[in-house]
């Protein structure tokens, strides 16, 4: 990444954080250019994951990059991923709740429930499908950056509903679906 540029960060407020991306058609050298900026980016923000409209594109992408940094010290370490056009299709009913940061809200970290295992298909700078069933902090990472290509912020999401059913669920104990 020689010529990846470090781009701006959309902060809390910011309209570009409310609006819902737009799936990419054309898988073509502005779109590696893209993810190079963004990887670059979310590498010198010690972020694990970075969303698209989070640096002024309206592209349904977004790069998950989890290893131990500043920010989160006992991340696991995976391989770059970039994820375009991504779906989640199928969500554990497991749910737990875990404290999140985001580039996009300097200096605050809340409480969110996330479900434990999802399964998700997104495709890759090529184009081509790729289908996964994540867990964990992993699950968590995708499930945070999809929300910001939904137009939904970290401070949003711990004040939904689904946040309280949530609790519930989890306080009964249902079984995973994944």
């Amino acid at each position: 990444m020689p010529d990846s540029n470090i781009m701006t960060i959309a902060q809390t407020g910011e309209a570009i954080l409310a609006c819902q991306a737009k799936p990419v058609v054309t898988f073509d050298q502005a779109l590696v250019k893209l993810t190079e900026d963004m990887m670059a980016t979310m590498f010198a923000a010690n972020g694990v994951g970075l969303a698209a409209t989070q640096v002024f594109s309206d592209k349904a992408v977004f790069i998950m990059y989890s290893r131990p940094n500043e920010r989160y010290p006992s991340a696991p370490n995976t391989v770059p991923t970039i994820v375009i056009n991504p779906k989640i299709t199928a969500r554990s009913l497991a749910m737990e709740s875990s404290i999140e940061g985001c580039l996009s809200i300097e200096n605050e970290r809340v409480a969110v429930f996330r479900h434990q295992h999802i399964k998700v298909m997104y495709q890759t700078l090529a184009g081509d499908v790729v289908e996964q069933q994540l867990s964990g902090f992993i699950a968590r990472i995708f499930q945070h950056e999809f929300d910001h290509l939904q137009g939904i912020t970290l401070l949003e999401r711990m004040n939904m509903p689904d946040q309280v059913s949530a609790l519930e669920q989890h306080n009964s104990g249902l079984q995973d679906v994944c």
